[in-house]
């Protein structure tokens, strides 16, 4: 159950000041008769101190989660379960979990969370979030011309690097350079289509493309395999992002 405010300390001092400090919890009894007048005064000193005990009690007894605040209860969940028990048992809240995608959910708060890393906790407004999950990818894409190491001195292929760029310079499409000087022999007019990882391209290739500009060309050189590539970067990279997130009204 979630309280939006605890007993506070000065407030429980005051109650328990109120109790000692009351003439009808100390002395119940009549002044003006002495012959009862100890019975009397014992009976009161006792019901002082049930009173007391009666109050600590019930100022000590409420559960510790009953103080935390929303913020606070997020910081502890970790898991889709225990997410699903905070859920069932904050109704009144109106939590939900929310299943975002970078390029899909657009709303600025979507932008935001998707901004967000695993187990990241925020309010907006009177709304508190949680990131319960997070995973990411990056695609790039890019046409090359693949030139022999192993058939072509290194003299050659330095020519024919300079013929290539300055044709491609001049507006020859790329596409028709990576047919006319390819030495891979690919089907694809050089388009790398997308890839991610060392298993469709050299390390290398993979982190050139990703340092350079849609539009650049430049020179990829895995020397100790006679490899070099001429790369036309040809599209933006397509960074991939889906998220968890817990959401629930309070702070």
């Amino acid at each position: 159950m979630f309280l939006s405010h605890a007993v506070q300390p000065a407030a429980m001092i005051g109650i328990l000041e109120k109790i000692v400090t009351s003439k009808k919890a100390i002395r119940p009894y009549d002044r003006h008769t002495s012959g009862q007048g100890k019975a009397f005064k014992a009976k009161g000193k006792n019901t002082h101190m049930k009173n007391y005990i009666a109050v600590l009690l019930v100022l000590f007894s409420a559960p510790v989660f009953a103080q935390q605040t929303v913020y606070e209860q997020f910081q502890k969940i970790n898991t889709l379960q225990q997410a699903q028990q905070y859920i069932d048992a904050n109704q009144q809240l109106k939590p939900a979990l929310l299943k975002l995608s970078a390029g899909k959910d657009t709303t600025l708060i979507d932008k935001r969370l998707l901004r967000q890393k695993k187990g990241d906790v925020f309010s907006v407004g009177y709304v508190t979030y949680k990131v319960l999950d997070a995973t990411e990818s990056v695609q790039y894409r890019a046409s090359y011309i693949f030139l022999d190491g192993g058939s072509l001195s290194n003299s050659e292929i330095d020519s024919l690097k300079k013929v290539i760029v300055a044709k491609a310079n001049a507006g020859t499409p790329f596409d028709k350079l990576s047919d006319q000087y390819t030495m891979d022999g690919n089907k694809t007019h050089g388009d790398t289509d997308w890839f991610f990882g060392e298993y469709s391209f050299p390390k290398e290739f993979q982190d050139a493309v990703s340092k350079h500009k849609v539009g650049d060309i430049f020179f990829v050189d895995v020397s100790e395999k006679g490899w070099h590539y001429i790369v036309k970067k040809t599209y933006e990279d397509d960074l991939k992002k889906d998220i968890t997130v817990l959401r629930s009204n309070g702070r």
